[in-house]
């Protein structure tokens, strides 16, 4: 005998006023126009950047990591202050 399947799909709401950069969704922000991605791009970039130069000038994994972790949530605190001042 054949089971069916069941899907969840889930829809989550963008909430984001007129001229907004970011959109507000489930605790977070995403790019909702030009300006937002020009900004979010960067901010990749960076987080990109910030694992290569810790795996290379580091001796070892646990440098590396002691480098990454502060990167990460320094640019993370810059990055959602901005988006949510300009959602």
């Amino acid at each position: 005998m054949a089971t069916k399947k069941k899907t969840i799909t889930k829809t989550y709401k963008v909430t984001y006023r007129k001229g907004a950069w970011f959109g507000r969704v489930r605790g977070s922000y995403i790019p909702v126009s030009g300006k937002g991605w020009l900004t979010y791009i960067p901010y990749v970039a960076y987080l990109i950047y910030s694992i290569v130069v810790a795996f290379q000038y580091t001796g070892n994994t646990y440098k590396a990591v002691l480098w990454i972790v502060p990167n990460f949530v320094a640019a993370g605190i810059i990055m959602t202050w901005l988006a949510k001042l300009k959602s």
